[in-house]
């Protein structure tokens, strides 16, 4: 059995992470918007808990009408319109990755995903890996199931669990060697580490217009599904192994 070690300061030793199977991991990425297309949407009660809530972002610059397009970010007061997964299927000497997505209504989206987890990904030594998952994913993922009722499976239930047995890996806090001040967008890593970038249409600033405004989703599908195979690549550029290419990738 690999003992995946992770300190206290998140420094991960990288010979362990060569160790690790690309088959037991899987990759994830989520896009989230605010609940309400517009702050006049919102209760009298929850309008004043979202003026709490932000005041310390906005401050002065903004009233909480305007920040509410920021809304998103908070798994309280935004919801997720797709989780993306990828993984990674070994043959012989040959390779695939292959993605798929969850969306549509929330609640199914995350039940969708929850029986993925439980079927394919519950094993002890499967893993989940996303940038900068371990702020941002595995919580918000996690809190948006709870206010929808839903039971947390085992790889987001975290109760009780040391540091070292936490079965997340995250490529920023790779990054990060133990360096709590430096963060390092998804599109950054990508262009230091020579990895096709998966910017090429929109942002995560752009996803509440095109979800609210173009009513697109499939358009944020496409670029969260980019966003797995940016992160799986980054994954095997950090054990200093082949990058994927294109033939090798497929969405199912």
């Amino acid at each position: 059995m690999i003992v995946f070690f992770v300190s206290s300061i998140g420094i991960i030793f990288f010979n362990m992470l060569k160790k690790l199977n690309l088959e037991n991991i899987l990759f994830l990425d989520i896009e989230t918007v605010p609940e309400f297309s517009s702050y006049d949407e919102l209760s009298d009660e929850k309008k004043t808990l979202w003026e709490l809530k932000s005041q310390y972002q906005r401050k002065d610059e903004f009233t909480a009408k305007e920040f509410y397009d920021r809304a998103g970010i908070w798994a309280e007061f935004g919801k997720i319109v797709c989780i993306s997964v990828g993984y990674f299927v070994l043959k012989e000497n040959n390779r695939s990755f292959r993605t798929t997505t969850f969306h549509g209504e929330e609640k199914k989206l995350l039940q969708g995903f929850k029986e993925l987890l439980n079927n394919y990904f519950h094993q002890a030594q499967h893993l989940l890996c996303a940038h900068n998952g371990k702020e941002f994913d595995f919580p918000y993922i996690a809190r948006r199931m709870l206010i929808h009722s839903i039971e947390l499976p085992s790889k987001l239930d975290l109760f009780g669990k040391k540091p070292w047995e936490v079965p997340h890996l995250d490529t920023l806090e790779l990054w990060k060697f133990g360096d709590y001040k430096h963060y390092t967008s998804l599109k950054l890593m990508t262009h230091v580490l020579g990895v096709p970038s998966p910017k090429d249409d929109i942002d995560g600033s752009q996803v509440r217009d095109v979800f609210y405004e173009e009513n697109n989703v499939l358009r944020i599908v496409s670029y969260c599904e980019k966003d797995v195979v940016a992160i799986a690549q980054i994954f095997l550029k950090l054990r200093q192994e082949k990058l994927l290419e294109e033939s090798e990738i497929t969405s199912v």
